[in-house]
């Protein structure tokens, strides 16, 4: 008897299978609709906002990595332009153990370093955005005067709805070694 329960041998009238009575087919389209309906409310579904792209924040950092080239940590500094840009720009943050009191942020497309933000901010969004023609491709020409006094965060780079960077996250890199590290003495 129960064999032919769960095979669905028992049908009501040309209904689906059905389980003890129950029709199969209608439970479970009621099941499809009730978990979209939980995990619309819970915010897992996906949704577009204000300040957002089309899959979801507008900004976001990387995980930080070391370039032993420039002696430096840096992470790479995600961006969209605007809301409905499709893909990443990027730019990177970039940390020396020599200047360790800032993050210096560096556009690749440009090829130039356009300004800093304190590593300890205490929350507050602070930073100093060189002007045009004090951008340049290297820290070791930029004279420390050329570095305004700290004010509020800019805009996310190229974009034009005042959409305020982000600064980078709290953590500092991890330590690195020194360059003889791991070499016989």
């Amino acid at each position: 008897m129960l064999r032919r329960l769960v095979a669905g041998g028992e049908s009501g009238g040309g209904r689906g299978h059905t389980f003890w009575g129950i029709d199969m087919s209608k439970l479970r389209w009621g099941l499809v609709a009730l978990l979209i309906t939980i995990a619309w409310s819970a915010g897992i579904a996906p949704r577009a906002s204000a300040g957002e792209g089309h899959y979801g924040p507008r900004q976001y950092y990387g995980p930080w990595r070391y370039y032993a080239a420039n002696k430096c940590s840096y992470r790479t500094y995600y961006y969209k332009p605007h809301a409905t840009y499709s893909g990443w720009k990027h730019h990177y943050v970039m940390y020396y153990s020599h200047k360790p009191k800032y993050y210096y942020y560096y556009n690749p497309y440009k090829k130039s370093y356009w300004g800093r933000c304190g590593v300890d901010t205490d929350g507050k969004d602070l930073y100093s955005m060189l002007a045009e023609g004090d951008r340049k491709a290297t820290l070791e020409e930029i004279p420390e005067e050329k570095f305004p006094q700290p004010s509020a965060a800019p805009a996310i780079p190229e974009s034009s709805d005042n959409v305020t960077l982000d600064l980078p996250p709290d953590d500092l890199p991890p330590p690195t070694g020194e360059p003889e590290q791991g070499l016989p003495k």
